[in-house]
């Protein structure tokens, strides 16, 4: 994806940087599902291929959302955690989220995905100061590493 081009509006420059299916989704595992490894974002319901995963962290890691962490050295430690740009994405999740939230039958949703909807449709603003706050104390601790 090529983000060099000069853009005159916002949401087009906004789009070509996280307007694909993948990246959003990523950062969305990374902040609210506090998932960092390589072997998590596999894990998730949406499948996602490993090369297609491959260059969206990479693309995501060039562009300044997220940060490789290695503590231990070893390609097993590597972990991907969600700079400031990337958590900046968070009210652009949640705003995609209460869109479609209301036509998605619960029995496709598990524990956790029926617990964050009901968060996020009592207090959209508490959820997402609570998100953000503990998301920054999950990354602080594997930092600590």
């Amino acid at each position: 994806m090529n983000t060099s081009k000069k853009y005159t509006c916002a949401i087009a420059r906004s789009v070509n940087l996280i307007g694909d299916k993948w990246s959003l989704l990523i950062l969305r595992d990374i902040i609210l599902h506090k998932k960092s490894r390589f072997k998590e974002f596999r894990s998730s319901k949406e499948i996602i291929a490993t090369n297609i995963l491959t260059n969206r962290l990479n693309f995501l890691l060039k562009e300044g959302f997220i940060e490789k962490i290695n503590p231990l050295g070893t390609k097993k430690s590597t972990r991907y955690i969600a700079l400031n740009k990337g958590i900046l994405t968070l009210p652009i999740i949640i705003e995609m989220y209460l869109f479609s939230i209301h036509s998605i039958d619960e029995s496709f949703l598990d524990d956790s995905q029926i617990g964050i909807k009901k968060e996020l449709t009592v207090n959209r603003k508490a959820f997402e100061e609570k998100r953000i706050k503990e998301y920054l104390g999950f990354a602080k601790e594997l930092r600590a590493l």
